[in-house]
């Protein structure tokens, strides 16, 4: 047949698959084209399943803690309400416990553990500041009946705060805190010593700065005056110590903490962790080994929210303070609350209203942990109760001494 020029039909080009090396342009192209899309095709679904892989993974190291949140809703009744706003309540625990890998070299196991750190995180409804208050171990509290490990209850009774962990574990803690506070925990955290000296390698040390040398054998830390960067062993003695560095007292421990963990933040927020995978996994694996959580935060992708959120904060608004506290009356080794600077803090967390703090002087400490400026509060009078004079109109900003994230360790 000739078409309706009268010429024979071009024969129709060669498949694409059969393409070759003498082929058309054209069909050599398509070719290419062909197999570069199945390689990246392939290369998109191995991508893919090495994620999962790494999700599964992260999300698999976390461990739930079902008991507590089981014990807690028995008592529903007698907790503060939920909160109306987005605002959200995280207590962290950092663990004493000699048992599991790594932790037996910090002393003999002797089946009980207290707590032996206790920050209360608060996080505004708008997520644009954090508060992050300690409570001292040695805080004189009522402490709840609780449910201990061998199904046994306990009396009710008046006694040092970290009793509560050894008692009851995280359900009693967060009971004796809520009772304290009047402020409902939404969340909770507990991280042992290995978690925590895990979480400070992953991120390659933390800076702080000593204005002294330090050689305390019982936190097994050796250290020269000066600019440097502790590693996880070393910053585990560093935050633990009480004897060797400062005055030896648990205020100054807990003020040593709070600069390494506004340090740690820094560190974990800079753009050479998160934005670098090398760098961020070893973080997530480590933080998501380190941890127990309650349910509402057992899953990589609850954890990721939260990073995101404390990552949207900048770093002034990342805030850390004691609960305003002093020797308590009947022994000067316990502690006790400061009123009404306490409870008008408690009240500004439970109402979602701003804190601020400022830095620790030697009034601040005499005060109870609570500023001295004016209009803050803290005037008494003859009688020795509160001066209403000096106090705060409710519009006001109450300021305790504290730091932020943004002082870093060395300020």
């Amino acid at each position: 047949m000739t078409d309706r020029a009268g010429t024979p039909p071009e024969p129709d080009p060669p498949a694409a698959a059969d393409a070759a090396p003498g082929a058309p342009e054209g069909a050599r192209k398509r070719h290419w084209l062909r197999w570069t899309a199945l390689g990246v095709s392939v290369v998109v679904l191995i991508a893919a399943g090495v994620g999962w892989w790494f999700y599964r993974k992260l999300d698999g190291n976390i461990t739930t803690d079902t008991t507590a949140a089981d014990e807690l809703r028995r008592y529903e009744k007698e907790r503060p309400a939920a909160g109306t706003t987005a605002a959200r309540n995280i207590l962290l625990i950092g663990s004493d416990t000699r048992t599991g890998e790594g932790n037996s070299e910090y002393g003999r196991d002797k089946g009980t553990q207290r707590s032996d750190t206790t920050i209360l995180l608060h996080l505004s409804a708008e997520k644009s500041s954090a508060t992050a208050v300690s409570l001292p171990r040695d805080l004189m509290v009522t402490i709840p009946s609780c449910r201990k490990p061998d199904g046994t209850r306990t009396r009710e009774q008046f006694a040092q705060f970290n009793w509560a962990f050894e008692f009851g574990g995280t359900a009693c803690t967060i009971r004796t805190v809520e009772k304290l506070t009047g402020i409902r925990v939404d969340n909770h955290m507990v991280i042992d010593f290995r978690g925590f000296k895990k979480m400070v390698d992953a991120v390659d040390g933390v800076e702080i700065c000593l204005k002294e040398p330090v050689d305390d054998p019982d936190a097994k830390l050796k250290l020269p005056a000066g600019r440097q960067t502790l590693d996880g062993e070393q910053a585990l003695g560093f935050v633990r110590a009480r004897k060797s560095i400062g005055n030896g007292s648990d205020t100054d421990r807990m003020d040593r903490q709070q600069q390494f963990l506004g340090a740690l933040v820094n560190k974990v927020q800079s753009d050479g962790v998160l934005l670098n995978p090398t760098r961020l996994y070893p973080v997530l694996d480590a933080a998501t080994k380190a941890i127990t959580t309650d349910p509402g935060l057992d899953s990589l992708r609850d954890l990721y929210d939260l990073a995101r959120t404390m990552r949207s904060i900048p770093t002034e608004k990342v805030q850390f303070l004691t609960v305003p506290r002093r020797p308590y009356s009947y022994d000067a080794n316990r502690d006790e609350l400061v009123q009404p600077a306490a409870s008008q803090l408690f009240r500004q967390l439970r109402e979602d209203k701003p804190v601020a703090v400022t830095p620790h002087t030697e009034e601040s400490d005499k005060a109870g942990g609570r500023d001295t400026g004016a209009g803050t509060g803290t005037g008494s009078g003859a009688d020795g109760k509160p001066d209403d004079a000096d106090t705060p109109p409710p519009s006001a900003t109450p300021t305790f001494t504290g730091r932020n994230a943004a002082d870093g360790a060395c300020s």
